[in-house]
């Protein structure tokens, strides 16, 4: 079921927009794709003078609904799941993040975007995998 209510797709594809727009910049002006996971593994063994830009990236990523609070209110957000759950499935999606080999902002934006073969199976398999685990959750378990 859709909540039609909830369907916002202009300010969808403005989001979708900027991502790309931020992607295809950060590529352009740093050499580098915009993968989170990869900026964010970097980190703990960064080459010397790495470190500044992917913190101030990160920095951007908490930052943002800061900045957007000063101008409209943020959305609610609610999370139907136990700290069991979260746990685990913040352990399988950096499993999958590992295995990989990136992340979706790194395989399903900025791969896809470059014609990346690899990225397309990466973006296809963790897709499939989503859909099937929504599927079981919300029509077979409960």
């Amino acid at each position: 079921m859709i909540d039609w209510n909830s369907f916002t797709p202009l300010t969808a594809l403005a989001g979708g927009a900027i991502i790309g727009l931020a992607a295809g910049a950060f590529i352009l002006l740093n050499g580098r794709i915009a993968g989170v996971s990869g900026i964010a593994g970097g980190l703990l063994s960064a080459a010397k003078g790495d470190t500044g830009w992917r913190i101030a990236f990160l920095a951007g990523l908490v930052g943002s609904p800061l900045a957007w609070q000063l101008f409209a209110p943020l959305p609610e957000v609610r999370v139907e799941a136990g700290t069991g759950t979260l746990i685990a499935a913040g352990l399988l999606v950096g499993l999958g993040t590992r295995y990989g080999a990136g992340c979706t902002s790194g395989h399903g934006v900025c791969g896809l975007s470059r014609f990346s073969p690899r990225s397309l199976a990466a973006t296809a398999a963790f897709m499939a995998a989503g859909f099937a685990i929504v599927f079981v959750v919300r029509h077979l378990i409960g």
